[in-house]
């Protein structure tokens, strides 16, 4: 079925990068242009040193010198002995492509794959920094970089773990141990109330748009037949009435709107309605609001910085923002 993928198709999709650094492209990047990276595009949501907010746990943190040396963070062995607060990544991680790949790949939240691979270089060469592992001076590129994987506090983290079921002493991978005529419990054992199906908006709207994953319209009650729902209670944004304007919908949806904003709950950011309602009555609300979408800010909602969002369209956030200005509906 089909046709055979071309060349610049796959090119496109194998940008995976292994443990021995096959599929690295070439770059390098600097401490310095990491953290001028970091601070545009990285810092709203993670901290200006990685140390995160309310929203994300830390990224660096927990390690020491001797777990360089050693390449086993202790603060992991240790347990209950640890005086590390929590688990951050550069503890856990044990190989430096996935931290590449993943930032290559996945970041930032609300752009992914849009970072220059210098950048990925700059982006990882300040985090090392940040951890001591490379000096504030250090230019990271795919020429040196298994030489810092060597320098990596938890390289010798990876454990084996012995299979659940054994035969001969390997693990069953072909079933040969399975039990027979097992009956299929259909019962579902855990969903979401009722009651909280909508308390962060609709789930369906705070996914991103690279990716097959799809979220539950939670605006609407489950489906029949996996659990009993009342109605939900958080309704869509009002769609404009056919020529009078652009689809509010499909402007939060594609410049990822959702994703921190609710409709009237907060989930990183306040919701729309709570928004209208504080600038209920203001006269210059339309352009403060543009200015605030395009701009970013702090301070207003607390300490969780909104990042600029400089790619959008001027006419896409002035639509957005005069449906708040008339009340989020």
């Amino acid at each position: 079925m089909g046709r055979d993928a071309t060349p610049t198709e796959v090119k496109a999709w194998d940008i995976d990068v292994r443990p021995d650094f096959k599929g690295l492209p070439a770059g390098a990047g600097s401490v310095s242009l990491g953290e001028t990276v970091w601070e545009s595009r990285c810092a709203s949501c993670h901290g200006s040193f990685g140390e995160s907010n309310e929203v994300f746990t830390p990224i660096i943190g927990g390690t020491t010198k001797k777990d360089i040396e050693t390449g086993r963070v202790a603060a992991l062995v240790d347990g209950a002995k640890s005086t590390a607060p929590q688990k951050t990544t550069i503890m856990k991680v044990a190989t430096l492509s996935t931290l590449w790949d993943y930032i290559n790949r996945a970041m930032p939240w609300n752009n992914p794959k849009t970072l220059k691979p210098d950048e990925v270089y700059g982006v990882t060469a300040y985090l090392l920094s940040l951890a001591e592992i490379v000096p504030p001076d250090f230019t990271l590129s795919d020429k040196n970089i298994a030489e810092v994987q060597k320098r990596m506090p938890n390289r010798n983290g990876m454990v084996f773990y012995e299979p659940l079921w054994k035969v001969n002493g390997k693990g069953d991978v072909q079933n040969v141990a399975c039990m027979k005529d097992c009956a299929v419990d259909p019962k579902v054992h855990s969903f979401l109330p009722d009651f909280a199906r909508d308390a962060h908006g609709n789930i369906q709207q705070q996914n991103r748009v690279i990716g097959p994953v799809r979220g539950a319209d939670t605006t609407k009650p489950a489906p029949k037949g996996l659990v009993s729902a009342a109605a939900a209670t958080t309704p869509a944004p009002a769609e404009p009435a056919a020529g009078k304007g652009p689809n509010v919908n499909s402007l939060l949806a594609a410049n990822a709107c959702t994703a921190c904003h609710g409709v009237k709950n907060k989930i990183v950011g306040p919701g729309f309605n709570e928004i209208a309602a504080k600038h209920k009555g203001r006269a210059d609300a339309e352009a403060y609001l543009v200015g605030k979408i395009k701009s970013g800010g702090s301070g207003v909602w607390g300490a969780v910085p909104m990042p600029p969002q400089a790619q959008i369209k001027d006419d896409d956030a002035k639509a957005i923002a005069q449906w708040i200005a008339a009340g989020a509906k």
